[in-house]
């Protein structure tokens, strides 16, 4: 079956742009696409998508604020597209939920990944933010306030977390720790329920706020 996609962005250019990229793939099927973030909410309640790719500012209700009310639900997956690569925007919709965030000059392909890693569960962050985001979250967030996991992570466990924090897809992962994909999804899976993270995107947070992450360096 076909991933259904909402796009809301106000520039009809981008919408243009986004649809072309994303139909071009026999898996992806734009539903919709909207001009702001109130158009955004009235076609996730009508339309019900896979994935709603967002802009931040958009005229009337920004995509932060549509992120948090769309927080707790398991549809749509949000993806952020934005111009603006502002450290508070990215640590505001992660943390509100959402399971991706690039820059508009991405490129296609990723566009394409980051859909599809939002409609199987997973998540992409633009590569030339994520670390160094992560870090400066991590470095910014006092020691107490960081999440304690339900039981103790195994020491494959926290390898895996590891290379994830640095970036690694689960293929990459994979391969430098010479373990099948299917076992990298096993230990992210039992990691993500150990600390009640909604996606890998707080797993690699966790790692570096913890110093886990850094531990590796």
């Amino acid at each position: 079956m076909s991933i259904t996609v909402v796009i809301a962005d106000d520039q009809e250019m981008v919408r243009t742009g986004f649809r072309m990229i994303l139909e071009s793939r026999s898996d992806i099927e734009v539903v919709a696409d909207v001009v702001d973030g109130h158009a955004a909410l009235e076609a996730v309640e009508r339309l019900q998508p896979d994935v709603l790719l967002l802009d931040i500012r958009m005229p009337g209700l920004d995509g932060l604020e549509v992120t948090r009310r769309l927080a707790g639900r398991d549809r749509p997956r949000i993806v952020i597209c934005t111009t603006f690569d502002l450290d508070e925007y990215v640590h505001a919709a992660l943390h509100g939920g959402a399971s991706g965030f690039l820059l508009k000059d991405a490129s296609p392909e990723m566009l394409v990944e980051a859909v599809r890693a939002a409609a199987a569960g997973d998540s992409l962050v633009s590569p030339a933010i994520t670390v160094r985001l992560l870090k400066e979250l991590a470095s910014a967030r006092p020691a107490d306030g960081v999440r304690s996991p339900a039981e103790p992570l195994t020491e494959r466990e926290r390898d895996v977390v590891r290379c994830l924090a640095r970036g690694a897809t689960n293929a990459e992962i994979a391969a430098e720790l010479y373990v099948s994909l299917s076992t990298v999804k096993t230990h992210l899976a039992n990691v993500q329920g150990k600390l009640g993270a909604r996606n890998r995107v707080e797993i690699a947070a966790w790692a570096w706020e913890s110093g886990l992450a850094a531990s590796a360096a």
